[in-house]
């Protein structure tokens, strides 16, 4: 998890996300899937297998997987704060039930519309996290 640019810590957006309690952050470009734990300046504030409810940090998923001419590049060894990764192609699917519950799930169709991944998160309040 990048704060900024690499040395000088410029242009970072972490701290800004908290600041105004972000609970979900969606990045791409990756041709993979990955999904990182509630995870804030590279320490895990809610790693469990369960749903995260109200997690202290926002989640990021990186959703790429849609795919591409030159396939992928390898994933590097996982972090601490990686909580599942997956090279298939696929796509993400996002229900938004209410005010407090989301839930994510990441299909692979190269596992012909398997469910590899799936995530809850609860969130009873919203607003800057505990640290701002």
């Amino acid at each position: 998890i990048r704060i900024g640019l690499p040395f000088i810590q410029e242009y970072g957006l972490e701290a800004l996300f908290a600041q105004y309690g972000v609970d979900v952050e969606f990045w791409a470009h990756e041709h993979s899937y990955e999904r990182l734990w509630p995870v804030y300046n590279e320490t895990v504030r809610n790693g469990t297998e369960g749903a995260y409810i109200d997690p202290d940090a926002p989640v990021h998923i990186v959703t790429g997987s849609a795919g591409c001419g030159e396939r992928h590049d390898p994933f590097g060894v996982p972090r601490p704060w990686t909580a599942f990764q997956n090279n298939d192609y696929g796509y993400t699917r996002m229900n938004v039930y209410n005010t407090t519950h989301l839930y994510l799930e990441q299909v692979s169709d190269d596992q012909h519309g398997k469910v590899v991944d799936s995530m809850w998160l609860i969130k009873s309040k919203h607003g800057p996290y505990s640290y701002f």
